[in-house]
């Protein structure tokens, strides 16, 4: 199994999760972060004042699949997510070693 780690934009959220619902994935777990990558943030003007905006709010989505599942899983997230405009954000993938279902006792790909 594999946990798809997602940070992405604010407004491509809802578009991201119908292209994952559609392609079979059955859940996925939203977080609001902060960071920043090589934008390094951006400058604003509030009533006169200027600052320096460092970290820069996105969401990030954790998703676990099977080892199957992956490749599909991060080509749709790339193709619902993608501006080309530097911030679109990036996809980390890890080894689940074991997940279980805490209702059920259901284990590994069951579990999913």
């Amino acid at each position: 199994m594999k946990k798809i780690e997602a940070i992405v934009r604010h407004f491509k959220v809802e578009e991201i999760k119908e292209a994952l619902t559609e392609a079979g994935v059955k859940g996925i777990t939203a977080s609001e972060v902060r960071g920043f990558g090589r934008q390094k943030g951006h400058r604003e003007t509030f009533r006169g004042a200027e600052y320096t905006v460092d970290f820069l709010p996105k969401v990030k989505l954790e998703i676990v699949v099977s080892d199957d599942q992956e490749p599909k899983v991060i080509s749709t997230i790339i193709a619902a997510a993608q501006t080309g405009q530097i911030g679109d954000g990036k996809i980390f993938v890890t080894n689940i070693d074991e997940m279980i279902r805490i209702r059920t006792g259901e284990m590994g790909d069951e579990a999913v």
